[in-house]
């Protein structure tokens, strides 16, 4: 598949909820409606619509909500999913707050998954309760050992807030450094109304990287994971760190994704809410209807988002659980 600016589409963020069992302040309000389980995709539909894209040249689905690990049954649909390796899927992957993992990484390895993203802005428990509303900081951290001993590659995603983290990036890498994670530090994208000072909390990472150097050998990585994070190598820990940077260094030249919510509309870009709605489609059956609606997302795919660090304003009403992350 490829857009009308030339990209190569191989690469979907495919939710199965918009549920999650934290609010963090820079995704969620406080009080959020969720979507009735009759509007989501069963995981039939899911399976049904992933291997149509996996025929059609995907060759990597990272599963994202909301939180994935709390739709009931996910497991299944993991298996399903990872039987598409035999019609040419690569990888299949999770991004996940890491509170269900203590139960379900083992079951997550055996089902096929070998990569994980995990969630963690900071090390500081009470600050953790403050950022997610929730008290779940051991519990994730739990859920971080779990994964490596199941044999899970991890890396942990952790959102960079000026005058909320910013004291903590030093001991963030060097934490996952000791126990052999890879970091990626994420500039806040402005979804969704939300009870943080976006503009007070923009923090650009290529200042967080002059602090970091001050103290690590960053070196510049061939590494490549199919997302937009730039990748360092920390030559002290062996580990790497990425940068995922929407807001001071755009990364959309090389977009190769599209997301597709827990309902089936699929979105072309985070930014915008340029979308095709596929359940109907699905549902109804048809491969020729299906493919002519991916055609007409893939026509109108923006060049790049419209993202700016200065503003107070959502850019977009939808909360970033809802579009999958």
């Amino acid at each position: 598949m490829r857009d009308a600016h030339g990209r190569q589409i191989d690469y979907i963020r495919l939710s199965v909820t918009d549920r999650c069992n934290l609010r963090c302040t820079y995704c969620m309000a406080e009080e959020m409606e969720f979507l009735p389980r009759r509007d989501l995709l069963t995981f039939e539909e899911i399976e049904t619509l992933a291997r149509h894209l996996v025929v059609r040249g995907v060759r990597r689905i990272r599963l994202t909500g909301g939180e994935p690990l709390v739709r009931k049954g996910v497991l299944e649909l993991v298996e399903r999913l990872a039987r598409l390796r035999t019609h040419g899927l690569n990888e299949l992957t999770l991004t996940t707050n890491g509170t269900r993992l203590p139960e379900m990484a083992q079951d997550l390895f055996d089902a096929g998954v070998r990569r994980i993203n995990i969630s963690l802005d900071t090390l500081r428990r009470d600050r953790f309760a403050e950022l997610t509303r929730r008290d779940e900081f051991e519990r994730v951290v739990s859920g971080i050992d779990a994964a490596r001993d199941a044999g899970l590659a991890v890396r942990i995603n952790a959102v960079a807030m000026r005058g909320t983290n910013d004291d903590e990036m030093r001991d963030l890498l060097a934490w996952c450094g000791a126990r052999g994670l890879d970091l990626a530090l994420i500039e806040a994208m402005p979804l969704g109304e939300v009870s943080v000072d976006r503009p007070a909390a923009h923090l650009p990472l290529d200042a967080v990287r002059e602090e970091l150097e001050r103290h690590f050998t960053l070196v510049p990585s061939l590494h490549r994971t199919g997302g937009p994070a730039r990748y360092f190598d920390v030559a002290e820990t062996g580990t790497r760190i990425g940068l995922i940077t929407p807001l001071s260094n755009n990364f959309c030249a090389g977009c190769n994704r599209i997301r597709i919510s827990a309902t089936g509309t699929v979105y072309g870009c985070l930014g915008h809410d340029q979308k095709v709605e596929l359940r109907d489609i699905v549902r109804a059956g048809g491969e020729a209807a299906l493919d002519e609606a991916l055609e007409r997302l893939l026509a109108g795919k923006p060049l790049r988002h419209a993202f700016d660090a200065a503003q107070s304003e959502p850019a977009l009403a939808r909360h970033m659980s809802v579009t999958g992350g």
